[in-house]
């Protein structure tokens, strides 16, 4: 015991201070902050956070400025730049200094994206999404091959969709609030279930019925159709009666929202595609005949035949426009009594006549008019 005592006492000592050492380097890790800059004053920024508001910064001379193109991880191609070579609008990620005074932060390294290049590529992203894009609800996965099968469109328009990934295909997930691209994470093929909404670009064939994806993200999301119990404004949010459930949902409607109203016509219309009946091209020249006070072409190319298309051109509403009595059906967060609208969808009185089909048809809808917003 003589012996081992000094030796216990040494290597516990030594233990102790090799964990103070961890503690003191995770405690001065440098703190990232990633957003928008707001605000230019003196030699200081205010940078927007998606996640928790605005942060003041401050910018010493010694601070590194660099300058990149959007998308370019490679930062040894990056442009340093002086301090006003920052701008309002400007994408950046700041590294802050760990030891600047208590209270303060402090820059040590930003990497900023000019505004203008970001909505650039974020223009081209989207225009990419929409020509080398498919969508639509998982059917089945098959995870040893990669071979994912969806369902797409609705009605007698419904098709199936193969989507062939490799170990090289980028797979995300959106978060449960959302449909943002920016926001959705790395996952596994073995994270896409059966019935979850997904988006896939890459190289398709000629009528677009297969995919070799480059690029895949899927959520799991629900779809509520139901009556209007109240609304309020003040909160932004309406309590409907699920008309599955018979249970009431309050659906919260954020900035985000899409939100339409079909005319009632054009839900006539789509009622009568998605149950295959014999209505459509009688419904399609009746609304023809009708004008155009809704803003929907009666669709002599072919466009007013196609249920999504129909959709994203009905007219926008916000949640005054809404009434407490009226049917509504919306995309929503994955929730049981409390949930977050992603899409919603007005007018629907007519389409509740095939339920199933519709609600295949607005999930549908909703992935096609979320094009993901590649905001780095």
């Amino acid at each position: 015991m003589k012996i081992r005592v000094p030796f216990l006492i040494a290597r516990t000592a030594m233990s102790i201070a090799l964990l103070s050492a961890a503690i003191v380097t995770v405690a001065q890790a440098p703190v990232r902050l990633v957003g928008a800059i707001t605000a230019i004053s003196g030699n200081t920024i205010t940078v927007k956070i998606d996640a928790d508001g605005a942060h003041q910064v401050n910018v010493p001379v010694t601070a590194v400025l660099k300058r990149i193109a959007p998308g370019q991880k490679d930062l040894s191609a990056a442009e340093t730049i002086p301090f006003s070579g920052l701008a309002i609008g400007d994408r950046a990620l700041v590294k802050l200094d760990p030891n600047a005074p208590a209270g303060t932060e402090e820059a040590l390294q930003i990497i900023a994206v000019k505004q203008a290049d970001l909505t650039q590529k974020q223009q081209k992203d989207r225009e990419d999404w929409q020509q080398r894009g498919v969508g639509g609800l998982v059917k089945s996965v098959d995870a040893s091959t990669g071979v994912i099968l969806l369902t797409s469109g609705a009605g007698v328009a419904a098709r199936t969709i193969t989507v062939n990934t490799t170990k090289a295909t980028m797979l995300k997930r959106y978060a449960p609030d959302s449909v943002r691209f920016d926001a959705a994470l790395p996952a596994s093929i073995n994270a896409i279930l059966a019935g979850d909404q997904l988006r896939a670009r890459g190289t398709k064939n000629a009528d677009g019925t297969e995919i070799a994806a480059e690029e895949v993200v899927s959520g799991s999301f629900r779809n509520v159709s139901g009556t209007i119990l109240s609304l309020d404004a003040a909160s932004s949010t309406l309590v409907i009666k699920d008309l599955t459930t018979k249970k009431p949902v309050t659906v919260h409607i954020s900035a985000d929202a899409q939100m339409r109203r079909l005319p009632e016509m054009m839900a006539k219309m789509l009622a009568a595609r998605l149950k295959g009946g014999p209505s459509d091209s009688t419904a399609s020249a009746q609304h023809a005949r009708s004008g155009s006070g809704s803003g929907i072409s009666g669709g002599g190319n072919g466009e007013g035949h196609d249920p999504q298309q129909m959709l994203s051109r009905a007219p926008a509403i916000q949640l005054a426009d809404l009434k407490k009595g009226e049917a509504v059906m919306l995309v929503s967060t994955a929730g049981t009594a409390d949930v977050t609208a992603i899409t919603l969808l007005a007018g629907v009185e007519p389409l509740l006549e095939a339920p199933a089909a519709s609600q295949n048809l607005l999930s549908n809808w909703s992935m096609n008019t979320s094009t993901p917003d590649v905001t780095q």
